[in-house]
Order: C-alpha cells, then sequence, then structure tokens
C-alpha cells in the first residue's frame, strides 16, 4: 500500500473513531448527566397551563334587580394588509372614528382618526403590512350597540367590494367580557365602577372585590409542537370558583325617584353639589344615596371633572346650620328644660364679645320657644343650648348623637366632620349648627334616632352575601344599636315638635314639605355659602332639609343638601329648593311602599298639625276577576275602582290587597301590564296624581302645589301636572269643579310666593376649617 494511501486511511479512520467517542460522550452527557433538567424543559414544552378566569358576582339591589354585572363586550381589530389590499384606508378611518367616537359633540373625532391612519400604517419588521391590530383604547371592549354599527360598517364595505365574507374586509370583532351598570348613572357613587382591564375603582366594586371576584381556576393539559392536544394527554383541572353576589339595601326604585328629582333641581337652579340620602330609621339601611354631580359608570373616562366621582353623602363635610338644631332641641327636651310656652325675647343676643342674630335681625318680639322653632330662632336655641343646657351637656349631646366621629358605614372614603368648640361664642353659634362641621349620613343618622324612639344607628348598605348559583344567603348584615340618646319619651315629643315645622302652613318654615295626608317631621336650614377663596359669598346659600314619615310609625327618611343653587340673592327662595325636593322624593317613595294616608284632608274645620282618622277600609284582591265581578266586590268594601287599559280580566292593581285605605281614595286596576293610558287626574291632590302615574308607569313632574287643575304630555312621554294650592278644602272642591265643567282649561297658576321667614347657618365649608369668631355675628344665620 502506498505510503500516502496508508496516512490517508488512518486519518479518516481516525476522525470517525473521534467522532463516535465524542457522540458516545454526548449520549451520555445527555441521558445521564442532564437528564432530568432535560425531563423537566421537555414537560414545559409539552404542557399547556390555562387560567379559567371565574365570572364576577352580581351587584343587585335590595328586591335583586340588577345594578351592575358582567356582560358581553367587543373590542375592534383591523387588519391593515387586507385594508391595504383593498384600498379602503379612508372609508375605514372615516367609518370607525365615527362609531368610536366618546364625546357627544364629535370633538375627539379628528384625534381618534390620527390613531385609526397609525394603526391602518403599521408594518411587520420586514416592512410587509401587519396581519391584525387591536384598535386600542377607543374600541376597547365597546358595547353591542357600537358593536352592531360596526358590523353594518364592515357589511356595508364587504357588499361594495364584493366580498365574499366580513373577515375579506379587514374589520374584525373580538368577544370579550366587561362591567355593565343598566341603570347607567343610577347609584354611580355607592356601585363605583371595574375599569376596563377588570381593576375595582371606588364604591362597592372596590370595597367588595374580595366577595365579587372569584378564584381564578387552571386547566392542564399536554400537547404537541403545534399546540394540539395529544390523544389520551394527562388532563389536570381546577375549576375555577365565582363570584359571590352582593345585595344591598339600597332600592332601585327609591334611587330613581331620588335623581329624577335632583336632575329637576339641577336643572331649574344650577347647583354647584348636591348630596341625597334616604333611609329606613328603623335599621339605618340605606335605601337610596345619591351625589350631583354624577358620573356614567360604562363611561367612566369621559367624565370632565374629578369631583364627579366624589360620594359627597359621605366625603363632603358642611356647616349644617339650622337643622342642627335637633341636637339642642333634644338635648334641652331629654333634660326637662324646654317649655314651649314660655316666652323669650328674640331679635339678639350678647355672648361674651359677639352679638348673635335670627336671620331677620330684629326677630318677632316676645314669642314662645315652640314658635321661636317653627320660625328657627337661633335666639332661641342659643338660650336653650348655652344658658339652660350649658357647654358641657351640649357638647355631651353632640357626641352622643355621633357627630365628630365616622358612622363607619361600609363604603370607603367617609369623613367624620369636626366639632372645634373651645370659647363661648363657639358653643352659642354650635346650638344652630355654625362653625362645625357635619357629612349629610351623620345628619341622616342623628335625626333617625328620634324618629326611632332615641336608638342611634349604624348605617349599611351591604345587606347579603348570596351564592350566585344557589342564591343561599352566606352572610347578612343585621340592624346594630350604636347607643341610645336620649329616651324614647323625649324622642316622640320631639318628633310632634317637628311635625309642626311642617305641619304650621302659617310659620312653619318646612311647611312646603307637607304632603296632603301624611304626618311628616322635619327641618329646613340655609346656610351661607363659603366663595372659592374663603368667606361667606355674598348672596350664595346652602339649603338643606332633613324629615321623616309617618310621624306616627316612621318608614322612610331623607336628608338632603342642596350646595349654592341660583336663587338670584334671595335666600327666601331656598323654600323653593329643600322642601319641595324632599316633599318630591317623599311623596313618590310613601305611594311606591304602600303606606297609606291617615290624615283627613277633607276636615275643613282642622287646623295644622290636622287631626287624626284611622283608616278603616281593607283592600280586596281583585287580581284575576272581570270588571263587573271586581266592581261587586269592591261596592262591598265601600271602594271606587278606576280601570285602566284593555282586556277581559284584572292583571295588577293599587293599593295591594291587604292594604288599609281611605274610603274617599281610589284603587287602581289595570287590565293589561303595560303601555296604560294615563285618566284625566285633574282634581286629585299631589300624592294621588303621583300614585297614579307610578302605577301606569309613567313619569310626571309637578308645577305647584295642592291639587291638579291642568296636565300635558310632552314629546318624551313625561306628564306635567299644574297644580292650584287652595285656601281650604271647600275651595279646592270649588276651583276643581269648574275646572272640570272647562274641560281642564285651567290655566296654570303658580303657588303663591312664601315670603316669610327661612332657617339657616353659616356656610358649607365642605371641609374647609371654620373661619375664626369675629366680634359681632355677621352671617344670615336661619
Amino acid at each position: 500500500m502506498p505510503k500516502k494511501l496508508k496516512w490517508r486511511t488512518l486519518m479518516i479512520g481516525g476522525l470517525f473513531t473521534l467522532f463516535f467517542v465524542g457522540l458516545v460522550v454526548r449520549l451520555y452527557w445527555v441521558q445521564v448527566v442532564q437528564a432530568s433538567w432535560l425531563l423537566e424543559q421537555a414537560q414545559v414544552r409539552w404542557e399547556a397551563d390555562k387560567t379559567i378566569q371565574p365570572a364576577r358576582g352580581d351587584i343587585v339591589d335590595r328586591k335583586d334587580k340588577v345594578l351592575a354585572e358582567d356582560a358581553p363586550a367587543y373590542t375592534v381589530a383591523i387588519s391593515p394588509r387586507l385594508i391595504v389590499q383593498n384600498k379602503i384606508e379612508n372609508d375605514v378611518v372615516l367609518g370607525l372614528s365615527a362609531i368610536l367616537k366618546s364625546s357627544e359633540d364629535g370633538s375627539d373625532i379628528p384625534l381618534i382618526q390620527e390613531h385609526l391612519r397609525e394603526l391602518v400604517a403599521k408594518k411587520k419588521e420586514d416592512g410587509t403590512p401587519r396581519d391584525q391590530v387591536e384598535v386600542r383604547p377607543d374600541g376597547w371592549k365597546i358595547d353591542k350597540e357600537q358593536a352592531d354599527q360596526v358590523k353594518a360598517l364592515t357589511a356595508e364595505l364587504q357588499a361594495r367590494l364584493k366580498k365574499k365574507s366580513p373577515s375579506s374586509v379587514g374589520i374584525s370583532l373580538i368577544e370579550e367580557k366587561k362591567r355593565y351598570y343598566p341603570g347607567g348613572t343610577l347609584a354611580a357613587h355607592v356601585l363605583g365602577y371595574s375599569d376596563k382591564e377588570g381593576k375595582a375603582i371606588m364604591g362597592i366594586e372596590a370595597q367588595m372585590d374580595d366577595i365579587l371576584k372569584g378564584v381564578p381556576g387552571r386547566i392542564n393539559y399536554e400537547k404537541a409542537a403545534s399546540g394540539i392536544e395529544l390523544p389520551d394527554a394527562k388532563v389536570t383541572i381546577e375549576p375555577a370558583v365565582d363570584g359571590k353576589n352582593v345585595r344591598l339595601t339600597i332600592d332601585k326604585s327609591i334611587q330613581f325617584y331620588i335623581e329624577n328629582a335632583m336632575a329637576k333641581v339641577a336643572e331649574k337652579f344650577q347647583p354647584k353639589s348636591m348630596a341625597v340620602v334616604a333611609a329606613d330609621p328603623r335599621t339605618m339601611e340605606i335605601l337610596g344615596m345619591a351625589s350631583y354631580p354624577t358620573f356614567n359608570p360604562n363611561r367612566y373616562w369621559s367624565v370632565g371633572k374629578p369631583d364627579a366621582f366624589m360620594n359627597r353623602t359621605i366625603a363632603a363635610q358642611f356647616e349644617p346650620g339650622s337643622t342642627f338644631k335637633l341636637v339642642t332641641l333634644a338635648g334641652a327636651v331629654e333634660e326637662g328644660l324646654f317649655r314651649p310656652n314660655d316666652q323669650y325675647q328674640s331679635g339678639s343676643i350678647r355672648v361674651s364679645d359677639r352679638t348673635l342674630h335670627d336671620h331677620n335681625e330684629i326677630g318677632w318680639g316676645r314669642i314662645s320657644y315652640l314658635d321661636g322653632l317653627k320660625r328657627s330662632s337661633n335666639v332661641a336655641f342659643v338660650k336653650l343650648g348655652l344658658e339652660a343646657l350649658g357647654t358641657d351637656k351640649l357638647k355631651a349631646y353632640i357626641q352622643n348623637f355621633g357627630f365628630g366621629a365616622k358612622t363607619n358605614v361600609d363604603i370607603a372614603g367617609e369623613l367624620k366632620g369636626s366639632i372645634p368648640m373651645k370659647y363661648a361664642s363657639e358653643f352659642a353659634t354650635a346650638t344652630y349648627g355654625q362653625g362645625l362641621t357635619v357629612t349629610a349620613l351623620q345628619q341622616a343618622a342623628a335625626y333617625a334616632a328620634i324618629a326611632n324612639g332615641g336608638k342611634l344607628m349604624k348605617p349599611y348598605v351591604v345587606k347579603d352575601i348570596v351564592d350566585a348559583k344557589t342564591g343561599q344567603v352566606e352572610m347578612s348584615t343585621k340592624p346594630e344599636v350604636v347607643r341610645q340618646v336620649v329616651s324614647e319619651a323625649t324622642a316622640k315629643q320631639v318628633t310632634e315638635y317637628l311635625e309642626q315645622v311642617v305641619s304650621d302652613q302659617q310659620i312653619g318654615t318646612g311647611r312646603k314639605a307637607y304632603i296632603d295626608g301624611y304626618r311628616i317631621a322635619g327641618k329646613t336650614g340655609t346656610a351661607n355659602f363659603v366663595g372659592e377663596k374663603g368667606g361667606y359669598a355674598v348672596g350664595r346659600w346652602n339649603i338643606s332639609f332633613v324629615g321623616y314619615a309617618p310621624v306616627e310609625n316612621p318608614q322612610i327618611l331623607i336628608a338632603i343638601i342642596v350646595e349654592d343653587p341660583d336663587l338670584k340673592g334671595d335666600y327666601h327662595a331656598g323654600s323653593e329648593v329643600g322642601p319641595p325636593l324632599f316633599r318630591d322624593i317623599m311623596a313618590q317613595s310613601l305611594q311606591y311602599l304602600g303606606i297609606p294616608p291617615t290624615v283627613n284632608v277633607n276636615n275643613k274645620s282642622a287646623k295644622p298639625p290636622f287631626t287624626l282618622k284611622e283608616v278603616t277600609l281593607s283592600v280586596p284582591d281583585l287580581v284575576g276577576m272581570s270588571v263587573a265581578d271586581a266592581k261587586a266586590a269592591a261596592g262591598k268594601y265601600g271602594l271606587k275602582l278606576e280601570t285602566l287599559g284593555n282586556g277581559d280580566k284584572i292583571v295588577k292593581q293599587f293599593p295591594l290587597p291587604g292594604a288599609q285605605i281611605t274610603g274617599s281614595q281610589l284603587v287602581e286596576v289595570a287590565l293589561q301590564e303595560a303601555d296604560l293610558t294615563l285618566p284625566n287626574l285633574v282634581g286629585r291632590s299631589l300624592r294621588e296624581a303621583v300614585e297614579v302615574c307610578s302605577f301606569a308607569g309613567v313619569s310626571c313632574t309637578a308645577v305647584g302645589e295642592g291639587y291638579v287643575v291642568g296636565q300635558e304630555t310632552a314629546e318624551n312621554g313625561v306628564v306635567s301636572l299644574q297644580l292650584r294650592a287652595p285656601d281650604d278644602a271647600s275651595a279646592a272642591a270649588e276651583t276643581l269643579a269648574a275646572d272640570n265643567a272647562a274641560k281642564n282649561s285651567a290655566s296654570k297658576n303658580s303657588a303663591s310666593k312664601d315670603n316669610s321667614s327661612k332657617d339657616s347657618s353659616t356656610k358649607d365649608s365642605s371641609a374647609k376649617q371654620s373661619p375664626p369668631p369675629a366680634k359681632k355675628d355677621t352671617s344670615a344665620s336661619r
């Protein structure tokens, strides 16, 4: 063998030998040394691990009407490749921007168009158009209405391009879920909201997030390199635990009455803000809680001013004014120091280096303390609180009623107010609600204590935690007594005094809160407004009213604060804000709750407070009867029917079976479920008219007070009721008879203006410190 060939053979053999030695070493390294690590890595590649998202629990009202729930949502995606290929870039940009705008006037369309043009021009690394990009944030989790518009745009482009499928156009929708609030702004500050990323923000959504969100699950399985699950693969599933439902104490209907009434006040008086709380005084369950300005949690991103997110019922502090006189009055009655018929000199009183005045400054001469309460005399309460009770007892009663401390309601963000009393003049002004700050909820709780026999209750909003699948209640909140602030006898006596503030139609500052047929207790307040730069603003006030009904068995309490309404510089106009707002909400709520009237309004000789006439007629069950049979059954009870709609049998009625009513009250019966025609309401009181409107499912507004003399239906279906306030029941009957004879041609006469005194304190500090005491009281305290 030639020497050259021999060396070549040896070299090749050596290389093959080295190759096989290296291969053996590598196999040993892989199969022995790295075996466990490689197996672990392979397992990761083979297995798919997916998170199973739980369903978020619903938030419902006390009657299980949904206030917040998960709902389908859609994210818009576009294909730059197909859009460029179809040469429809401009069509897509213009069409989608018009659909995805968030402002009503379309002011944001140019920005959306600019963003869409950037997305349409998106390219891959190799310079070719992208296959798909999501339109965020404008097209992210849009609702069904907008999604339908996107589908319509896609269908239009598909037809024009003559494409076989919508997907070939370049616009698609990705199905997702988002939080949906069916009522829009309804109870927005109580509910809060969840953003598009699923994060709970404020309100019950945030407070109860751990309960609502549930626990995510997991699914694990083996897969091929393509991602397809392998046959006979091992699958491990940890199911998700869905969130619980949260049932609130809120009543959706009462909440609607509140917000609807507030909207009317906002339109008429353009206030800076409002806060309203409605509660059951027996338990302090919150039946309604609303703030203005408000927001729509479905479109939380479109809110212009951050203060729209503030729950002003618990997070705004203000000087209460004369509504705070409740504390001084209750303390004086409890200590046996309030003698209603004793007299004092009204007008002004000297305390240390300050002269404190009644709102009219000159007073009303020598008057009784009861008249001082009705007229909301500051001097009367200085004498009762400072001179009679003394500073120590006064402060003790203020603290016992819960002021200066949080109520500990189950909603985050509550402030405690401030009671910084040191000098005699500060104690003096505190007797009528000046120089200290409170929240609307504290006011509501204090009045509820009087309505509830002297028991201060802890307010709450969360009623039950409910299993979403079984409906089983897993946790309930029970009414909690904080303490007994005054005796039951004192509470009853104070209620009777507060009733006269409303029922005395001559001097009672709360007379415009009066509702025919019901005994109502309440107190008004008018306080100077604090300007933006501090100090009291001239000609600007805050209006408040707190009251409850019916006096003999209080079932609903309403506290109202209206900050800086446009009163045209006349504080007397405050009587057209607070008391009527209270009356509007209360009248509808009493009717809705099925609480019958107990006052005989037809007694001409009766002077407020009216004498009681006990109800003796019980409403029979008429549902399912024919009209003839129902009239016969009602006749046996001495009742009259009014039928609404067309049909063979009665499908619903009001009042409900078993309700106790007066013989003069009609029983409304419907022959069909919906689309009821509203009957002629001329001749009825406001309460009766509202009852019929509510039963027929028709929204109504009232102008004036007293009895209906005309009604008009607007294009939006809302019925406007014109009312007239006669001097007595006899005059009312004559007026109404004339109106009926003239076929409802009565003119829209407004209720006569009443320029008598109103009550107030000074400002609404809204969490600002009170100004230092002046040498002379110059505020317009009423």
